[in-house]
């Protein structure tokens, strides 16, 4: 697994801007939501979106779009903190998208992280200062 920093960057083994790795095996849904939930209260959006892809990639096809939407919220913060608005409002837009219609999951208020999501793309796009900032 390749060293990067907080905001998912790479960066060469044994820096000290390296952050522990997140695990690449799918975890029971409850534990996933804790861990990214964890993860983005500590900044670490990129490092959420490698825990819920896992669990996109393992998720009956029923729920495949929550879990995928869940991640892409998570790689649109990522391009915030990066410093890419237009990638940001992009992916927060995608990711809102599919969790559209969706009802309240594994303890997320699905509805709400959707609307949430919206609201913090138009203000992206709107070009003011906007905190990476987005509660699951």
């Amino acid at each position: 697994m390749r060293a990067r920093d907080a905001f998912g960057r790479p960066v060469p083994a044994g820096s000290p801007a390296a952050v522990e790795p997140v695990a690449e095996e799918p975890l029971p849904p409850y534990d996933a939501v804790a861990l990214a939930r964890d993860l983005l209260g500590r900044g670490r959006p990129f490092s959420a979106h490698e825990v819920l892809e896992a669990s996109w990639k393992a998720a009956p096809d029923a729920e495949r779009d929550l879990w995928q939407g869940l991640a892409q919220l998570c790689v649109g913060l990522t391009h915030l903190q990066r410093g890419n608005r237009v990638g940001a409002t992009r992916l927060l837009r995608r990711g809102a998208g599919r969790l559209a219609g969706r009802p309240a999951a594994y303890g997320i208020e699905v509805p709400r992280v959707a609307r949430d999501a919206e609201q913090l793309a138009a203000r992206v796009e709107a070009g003011g200062d906007v905190p990476p900032e987005l509660a699951l």
